[in-house]
């Protein structure tokens, strides 16, 4: 698999450049769904306009673990993205069909140019090149702020991909607020200042 490039507008110092690439860290099987709601929240507060995704798991009873669903922050649409295997089947089963169709719908919304693109997941797929890391550079290369939720695990994955364009974040309300008062829109066309990761 040939590596994803990151291109970035290089007239904006580091500093800006790093805040369009951030990463949520949190706990190994923690996610911070409030977290992720509340910079959400924060965003649209400012009047910034959302693509990507916001994670919701319908019933968080140990025996119904993979009933999450991907709400579609430009539409609305949720997509559940695990099979349903049956209350006598163990462990859960990602949909990569289902998945891939948010993709899709994802990198469409795109076109419309929104100020911040969220993803709820840095994980294995993206851990082994493949997911959504064609969809993060292509953010980035229209100069969109990204924000994706990495968990402790995947970090070191994550920092390979991302090198020093990334800003990391913890999954504190009040970290997340201050970051989303300082996300704005560019005008800086984007540059062939490529990073292969």
């Amino acid at each position: 698999m040939m590596p994803v490039s990151l291109s970035v507008p290089s007239s904006e110092p580091a500093n800006q450049r790093a805040s369009l690439l951030t990463a949520l860290v949190y706990s190994q099987n923690q996610y911070p769904a409030a977290t992720f709601a509340a910079l959400v929240a924060a965003c649209r507060g400012r009047g910034l306009s959302l693509a990507g995704v916001l994670q919701h798991v319908i019933d968080a009873t140990p025996e119904r673990r993979c009933d999450v669903v991907l709400e579609d922050l430009a539409t609305g649409r949720r997509t559940p993205i695990f099979e349903d295997r049956g209350a006598g089947a163990a462990g859960c089963r990602l949909d990569e069909g289902a998945l891939a169709d948010v993709a899709v719908r994802i990198e469409k919304s795109l076109e419309a140019s929104p100020d911040v693109l969220v993803l709820n997941k840095f994980g294995k797929a993206e851990c082994e090149g493949e997911g959504l890391l064609d969809l993060i550079a292509a953010a980035i290369e229209r100069n969109i702020a990204v924000v994706i939720g990495v968990p402790q695990g995947n970090l070191p994955a994550w920092r390979s991909f991302a090198g020093d364009l990334a800003t990391e974040l913890g999954a504190d309300l009040a970290e997340v607020e201050r970051w989303a008062q300082g996300i704005g829109r560019s005008t800086a066309p984007a540059s062939t200042d490529v990073l292969s990761c």
